[in-house]
């Protein structure tokens, strides 16, 4: 069912959009009502607006613009079109959901807020989308080397939860900050694992026009000559190393060229050689 929505714009748009409004809950009932912060550009906004006074929302917005831009030339048009639809998304839930405080208990706000926060992240990123900031960092350098998203982002948040725990002078809202940003790194771990590569063994008739659409993917194939053991025809096998993230493309090239071929996904454990990680 949910391979359905990755190849669907329609569900794909329909899954942000739930990942938005799931992110902006967590933000407006469980962290900013405590003056708790999230993880990312999302931190940032949530500091300068708890000094300003200025709307949040907008403070996100407008941070992750020039991070939209880097994505936009770095990764590609589908990934970005997503994060800009489900930043938006995110804008306007956050100006719908009221800043009410659910619960008073800092420690249960700030593991609700990690689930929440870290379970819209995670789906928007299943379809091939983010919700921006550090997302889109962690998913531009993840391409470079072999690390979880959810890690690095955690590891990024570091100054911000510094910054907090002094400005503020209250190292409890830092340590609960903290707290909220870990339980959602591991959440999104657990629901998208981008830095993951699998190899992918497609048994097809047609090499040519596979052949020809995987070089617009910047991915290394190598050609088999094959027969069938109970038909005797030829066939060719294609064998590609990929990332989870970019698995989505290749399948939905396969399924609209040749919905006929054989595909054998396995996970790999590691890569050496000429492998393009960017």
């Amino acid at each position: 069912m949910f391979q359905w929505f990755q190849r669907s714009w329609f569900g794909s748009l329909f899954v942000c959009a739930l990942g938005a409004a799931i992110v902006a809950v967590g933000f407006n009932l469980f962290l900013i009502p405590h003056q708790l912060l999230s993880g990312g550009i999302s931190g940032i906004a949530m500091i300068v607006g708890y000094f300003t006074n200025w709307p949040i929302s907008l403070l996100f917005l407008l941070f992750n613009l020039p991070v939209l831009i880097w994505g936009l030339v770095t990764i590609g048009r589908r990934f970005i079109l997503l994060s800009v639809f489900s930043v938006a998304m995110t804008t306007w839930f956050m100006e719908l959901v009221p800043v009410y405080a659910v619960s008073k208990d800092l420690i249960m706000s700030a593991v609700t807020a990690g689930v929440l926060v870290g379970l819209g992240a995670g789906i928007s990123m299943r379809v091939g989308g983010s919700t921006g900031g550090f997302d889109i960092i962690g998913s531009i350098l993840t391409r470079r080397r072999d690390f979880s998203i959810g890690t690095f982002s955690f590891l990024m948040n570091g100054a911000i939860i510094i910054s907090l725990g002094y400005f503020k002078q209250s190292w409890d809202l830092a340590l609960y900050s903290m707290l909220s940003i870990y339980i959602a790194g591991r959440v999104i771990d657990s629901i998208h694992i981008r830095h993951v590569k699998v190899t992918v063994f497609i048994v097809t008739k047609k090499k040519e026009v596979l052949l020809k659409k995987m070089q617009k993917l910047h991915r290394g194939v190598t050609v088999v000559a094959t027969e069938g053991a109970y038909t005797g025809e030829a066939q060719h096998m294609l064998m590609t190393v990929t990332t989870r993230y970019e698995l989505i493309d290749l399948l939905n090239l396969v399924r609209q060229w040749d919905p006929q071929a054989f595909v054998n996904i396995t996970q790999t454990v590691a890569v050496m050689g000429l492998f393009r990680r960017s």
